[in-house]
């Protein structure tokens, strides 16, 4: 097989288009193309009147080896990779020890997912419920104002990614080809094949409920146990090694092997780490607002004349701004035809997100606009950072109302530093409601001046962008988690054997991609050492 990149083809060209370039790249005759399947179709939307799809294909054809030699040096032309998974290992069936995962996120599913698939059983501990309870206590706050602590966007089956756009891209490196794994499993769990070769590819909440079921249910028929409203309480270290975990109703579970995947929002657990004495240090995220535009706004800005082509779908974007107080701004989780949703996970408190269905067609875009900070601005222990979300979360309550209403502000207002009183005609979608007001007083002044600073700015990208009815609604304080738990080369926590800090939580993804692929990097180091310590290969 010959991999091609870089096949460049107008937005309404047909499939003997695409062969007819394949065949021209190749300098090759028809009858000598065997077959050709799609590796990555993106598009090139810097002219917006010119938009080109690009084309990665794998190729097969006769007589491929001479053909490569003949071409060999041409840039956009190589052998294909190999891209299958292939497992490290495989327990023996008398194995009697089953590693410990906390947390079913993505990164805890696909520790689990691996684990199991190499016959190690993996006991899966989450403090929430299964997706669809969950999924109706979310609800319960999304409508209502009602709180589960235990049950909400950040706990529960699937994690906080369940109610996301479910994007499944990343810009990690990746030379083992674990992401295609990771697609390869959500397609066998009812994800669109598309997945499998789309530039962007993203699944949406709904789809994203079932095949979190799927995946379970192929966990256990496995072998592996998932249990539910288990929180882990603590954990057992003995001489620097972990001896298992303790439940919050006292039930203890042991293990030589925990993996930690708790994700971004499992504070209570970072705290009873940090009194084990397990080692964190505070790390840079960020904090901001939400902003809401019509979907058809950045259509146009995008596309142009080709907004709404059903090929291109509903245009996102990618902004940043480098004020001149030294900030830097950025778009985050861009939600194209979505919502804004209510993603608190403690009371007293709000927290903004953005979420999408997999069709993508709200009338509303929304983003995360998000201004970088560091340790600097939070001095003191790891767990500092924490504090500081839970300052500006506590703020956006009682400004919202104390009912976890969020507090919003219409851009014009917001840059002309004045209370917003009534709507525009950008409608906000943050559910139970949005509170207009002022929001200078929701974040830090370096990021309200830093974000007053790079509106204008991306308006001059985008053009529109700082319409005075387009709305912000606070806050957004969850992009990432405030920590990180060091780990060594085999994954290992730095003083606890056996703790395996993984994902987002432990500060080593940022989404559901590298969240998942984190996952079997771990699973992987978790397998080795058990067959090592066994004496096994």
């Amino acid at each position: 097989m010959l991999r091609l990149t870089e096949i460049k083809l107008p937005l309404d060209h047909s499939e003997d288009d695409l062969k007819a370039a394949i065949l021209k790249r190749l300098g090759i005759a028809a009858n000598e193309l065997i077959s050709y399947t799609l590796f990555r179709r993106g598009f090139d939307a810097r002219k917006p009147s010119a938009i080109l799809f690009i084309y990665t294909l794998d190729v097969e054809v006769k007589n491929g080896a001479a053909l490569l030699a003949r071409l060999q040096g041409t840039p956009t032309i190589s052998p294909a990779p190999d891209t299958r998974y292939h497992f490290v290992t495989q327990a023996p069936k008398n194995l009697s020890e089953r590693p410990i995962i906390i947390g079913t996120g993505p990164c805890g599913i696909f520790a689990g997912l691996i684990l199991a698939q190499m016959g190690f059983r993996p006991v899966i501990l989450e403090r929430g419920k299964a997706v669809r309870k969950r999924t109706k206590d979310t609800f319960d706050l999304w409508r209502q104002g009602k709180l589960d602590p235990e049950s909400n966007v950040q706990f529960g089956e699937g994690g906080a990614g369940t109610f996301s756009d479910g994007k499944l891209h990343s810009q990690i490196k990746d030379p083992k080809h674990y992401g295609r794994k990771v697609l390869t499993e959500f397609v066998k769990a009812g994800a669109p094949p598309e997945i499998l070769y789309v530039s962007k590819p993203h699944i949406g909440t709904f789809r994203l409920v079932g095949m979190v079921e799927e995946m379970r249910h192929t966990i256990e028929s496995l072998g592996g146990e998932i249990r539910f409203q288990s929180r882990v309480a603590d954990i057992v270290i003995d001489n620097g090694q972990v001896r298992g975990v303790v439940l919050a109703n006292g039930e203890h579970i042991a293990s030589n092997h925990v993996v930690l995947a708790v994700g971004h929002s499992a504070r209570d657990t970072f705290e009873m780490l940090h009194r084990r004495g397990v080692y964190m240090e505070a790390k840079p995220f960020s904090i901001g607002f939400r902003i809401e535009h019509p979907q058809s706004l950045i259509d146009r800005a995008r596309f142009g004349k080709n907004a709404g082509n059903p090929l291109l779908g509903a245009a996102d974007y990618k902004l940043v701004h480098h004020a001149s107080n030294g900030r830097s701004v950025y778009s985050f989780c861009m939600c194209p035809g979505g919502t804004v949703v209510a993603a608190t996970s403690e009371e007293g408190s709000v927290v903004t997100n953005g979420m999408s269905q997999y069709s993508r067609n709200e009338r509303n875009a929304n983003s995360g606009i998000v201004v970088g900070i560091t340790p600097e601005d939070y001095p003191g222990d790891p767990l500092a950072g924490i504090a500081f979300q839970r300052r500006w979360e506590a703020r956006a309550f009682e400004l919202g109302g104390k009912n976890y209403c969020a507090p919003g502000q219409l851009v014009g207002d917001f840059l002309a530093g004045r209370p917003s009183t009534t709507p525009g005609s950008v409608v906000p979608s943050y559910t139970p409601g949005v509170h207009l007001c002022d929001l200078s007083s929701t974040l830090p002044d370096y990021a309200i001046a830093a974000i007053r600073e790079a509106l204008p700015a991306f308006d001059k990208q985008i053009k529109g962008f700082a319409m005075s009815d387009a709305v912000l609604t606070g806050v957004e304080t969850r992009t990432s988690s405030p920590l990180r738990i060091k780990r060594n080369e085999d994954c290992q926590s730095l003083n606890t054997a056996g703790l395996y800090p993984a994902g987002e939580g432990a500060g080593y993804a940022g989404g559901i991609f590298s969240a998942a692929v984190d996952g079997i990097q771990v699973a992987e180091a978790v397998a080795l050492d058990i067959m090592r310590s066994a004496g096994k290969r």
